[in-house]
């Protein structure tokens, strides 16, 4: 990260958190802040800035990542076989185990060194989750949880507008929208979760294919480390494709129901901070 991209980050972080220091002091569980913002939006290095400073605070803080809550190779597999074989690929609603998070979120008030509470962390490099030994064990109560995802907040779709393909992997792939339907679907169980959220901060990209140039980005930046798995730019196209439709519903409603959006220009520079 560039030094003003850095400075940027620190100075958006510690604003944020004045905007919301009120309410998480008054609240006598932990505080439940969802940050959602499209791949390569850098909503991972804005939550991770946050903790810093929380903490700084004197606020005990948890980052949870809605991607590490994946199913794992192995499940999404099980997927592929029994619905649809677009749903090896990991990203869309109904391809992560919304009742372990859920579950992790309801233990937190009570964890100790005597009731730990253990979340998993996935491995985008191997495609699955690390094993239960590496995951990150909490024992005590945090006073803010930020749960960081990139389609946190989003609503089904109307199908009517599930009805024609938006690419050509939908074209091709999904001829009669049987997975389209599927994934939405599922994104009605993800609404419960969503409903817990005390506020919901949103990233906003300028566009779809801002976001699929800042993704890509990330990925040559793990081709050049020559991680196991990095895509070539042909895979993501491929790879980009499954999110586009929620993609660009995304930038389309969240926000108006976000409690505040943050609006970047093409380079991620922010452009405005609003608050409803």
């Amino acid at each position: 990260m560039s030094p003003d991209a850095s400075t940027q980050n620190s100075t958006l972080a510690g604003h944020l958190l004045d905007q919301y220091a009120g309410r998480i002091a008054r609240t006598r569980r932990p505080y439940l802040l969802g940050l959602s913002g499209l791949q390569g939006s850098g909503k991972s290095t804005l939550a991770r800035e946050m903790k810093l400073q929380a903490e700084s605070r004197g606020w005990p803080t948890e980052v949870l990542s809605l991607d590490d809550f994946y199913y794992s190779r192995s499940e999404r597999e099980l997927l592929a076989q029994q619905i649809h074989p677009l749903l090896r690929t990991r990203g869309v609603p109904g391809t992560h185990e919304i009742e372990l998070l859920l579950s992790v979120l309801a233990a937190f008030p009570q964890a100790s060194e005597k009731l730990p509470v253990d979340y998993p962390r996935f491995d985008k490099g191997r495609d699955t989750r690390v094993t239960p030994s590496r995951w990150p064990r909490v024992t005590r109560p945090p006073r803010l949880v930020i749960l960081e995802g990139w389609a946190l907040g989003l609503r089904p779709q109307l199908l009517t507008a599930l009805e024609e393909p938006i690419n050509s992997l939908e074209r091709d792939e999904d001829p009669d929208g049987r997975w389209r339907h599927w994934v939405n679907k599922q994104l009605r169980g993800y609404q419960p979760l969503w409903r817990k959220l005390d506020a919901l901060i949103v990233l906003h990209a300028p566009n779809w294919e801002v976001v699929s140039k800042w993704r890509s980005e990330q990925e040559e930046e793990l081709l050049a480390r020559n991680a196991p798995l990095a895509m070539d730019a042909k895979a993501m196209v491929r790879f980009l494709a499954h999110y586009e439709r929620l993609s660009r519903h995304a930038l389309a409603t969240l926000p108006t129901l976000a409690d505040t959006s943050v609006e970047y220009d093409d380079d991620r520079h922010v452009l405005a901070v609003n608050h409803s």
